[in-house]
């Protein structure tokens, strides 16, 4: 059996991966041929407890294992008492707007914030709610007041400094809002306020839509926009540091939509954004902060439409020269990722097969030389080597598996004969360079 999977874990990762998705928990159960990238990734979040900053950008083909690696990343940072967050580029949000698409990014990032007791995100409140406890703590330490009596309302007064006081103490842009907000959650907790604890939370996470709506429920002048939510990415991430965490983790997939941007214009400033947030790491403008993108090669190297459009990026991003297939370099900053060969797809499906088991509490009758039978069918049909991706083995392997649980007579050979091999790749990544530029 697996060692010590729960059964939570277990239903998330058979669940996700018939659907065609990654599961948001349980990864490192999965995980084959990946242990290179991990020991790098490792080291990288040691430096960034340290204090420095880093930008991983994470590049392979489609269906190679892109979305997985980034969970798989998040599992090992929340180990390490990281608080993590992760997001996808849609059409509908960027990193450079001027129309509230990049608010919407910032807001599914603060939606998905994590942390090792909430590995499925949502842990925002949690968080706040944490940090002001210490915060009242060491006041009342501080003022030699109990900690029952320093929560009574003859003591807001000198809570609210504190609370004010500390976030100066770690913020440089927007502090002042930032604090003030806080406040106000502050009071909605202590008074079991709730319309004014969330109208605190529905701020922090760039919900306001008109400053003017904000200063009538919160009394504050600003509201997160375009033009201030990475600042205000950064002021969370030293809220976190404050805390006792190591630092926080910004995970972008689906960093393709950037390269989808039909405008040169608005694509060249989501660019400069990248570059600005690269320069922002790796110069030591912050602290503690780790973002890591995740695309496709034509997302990097496209000359026309990728990062390597913007000399700047392209200058930074190049693969170090003397690295080959056999010798690779993890500490650059672009990892790219190899498919998994047959041996490491053999190794992950036996391990599908004990988790399927467990999750359904059976023992299915599929042997080695069964599952090899399974492999040898679908890397010998037509278009297998042209289209056939992991998550397309994965989800076919499982399907049988549900097949044999509810039907112990099926013929299995007959199963493996009627697997057909579909191109699983987005139509408009094959055809966006036919698209004219606007």
């Amino acid at each position: 059996m697996i060692d010590n999977i729960k059964p939570k874990e277990a239903t998330s990762i058979i669940n996700s991966l018939v659907s065609g998705v990654v599961p948001k928990i349980g990864v490192q159960h999965i995980t084959v041929g990946r242990s290179d990238e991990i020991n790098a990734f490792i080291s990288s979040l040691e430096d960034v407890k340290n204090g420095h900053s880093l930008a991983k950008f994470w590049v392979g083909d489609f269906g190679s294992g892109k979305s997985f690696m980034l969970h798989l990343l998040n599992t090992v940072a929340l180990k390490q008492k990281f608080v993590v967050a992760n997001a996808d580029f849609t059409p509908d949000n960027r990193l450079y707007s001027n129309d509230g698409k990049s608010v919407i990014l910032y807001s599914a990032i603060m939606d998905n914030i994590a942390i090792q007791t909430k590995p499925e995100g949502g842990a925002l409140q949690t968080l706040l709610e944490k940090w002001i406890e210490q915060v009242i703590t060491k006041t009342a330490e501080e003022n030699n007041i109990s900690l029952v009596e320093i929560r009574n309302e003859q003591y807001l007064n000198l809570i609210q400094n504190s609370i004010m006081k500390t976030v100066n103490e770690i913020t440089e842009v927007g502090g002042f809002d930032f604090g003030s907000v806080i406040i106000k959650y502050y009071e909605g907790y202590t008074k079991n306020d709730e319309l004014l604890r969330r109208n605190a939370l529905k701020w922090l996470k760039g919900e306001y839509k008109t400053k003017t709506e904000a200063r009538q429920e919160l009394g504050v002048r600003e509201i997160i926009s375009d033009s201030n939510y990475y600042d205000m990415l950064k002021n969370f991430c030293k809220l976190f540091v404050s805390m006792g965490y190591s630092g926080f983790m910004i995970n972008l997939d689906e960093a393709i939509n950037l390269y989808k941007i039909s405008t040169a214009a608005s694509r060249e400033k989501n660019y400069e954004k990248v570059l600005s947030i690269y320069n922002d790491c790796f110069q030591g403008k912050v602290t503690n902060l780790f973002i890591n993108f995740a695309g496709t090669k034509e997302f990097l190297e496209n000359e026309r439409r990728g990062l390597f459009s913007y000399q700047a990026l392209k200058s930074r991003l190049e693969s170090n020269k003397f690295e080959t297939l056999e010798i690779r370099d993890f500490a650059q900053p672009v990892i790219k990722l190899m498919p998994l060969n047959h041996n490491e797809i053999f190794v992950l499906l036996k391990k599908l097969k004990l988790i399927f088991d467990f999750n359904y509490k059976t023992e299915l009758n599929i042997t080695d030389e069964e599952i090899s039978a399974f492999m040898e069918e679908m890397f010998n049909k037509p278009g297998a080597e042209e289209f056939l991706t992991p998550r397309e083995v994965i989800r076919d392997f499982l399907n049988i598996l549900n097949i044999i649980r509810q039907n112990p007579e099926v013929d299995k050979k007959q199963l493996f004969g009627e697997i057909e091999i579909s191109d699983e790749r987005p139509n408009d990544s094959v055809l966006i360079d036919s698209i004219e530029e606007i």
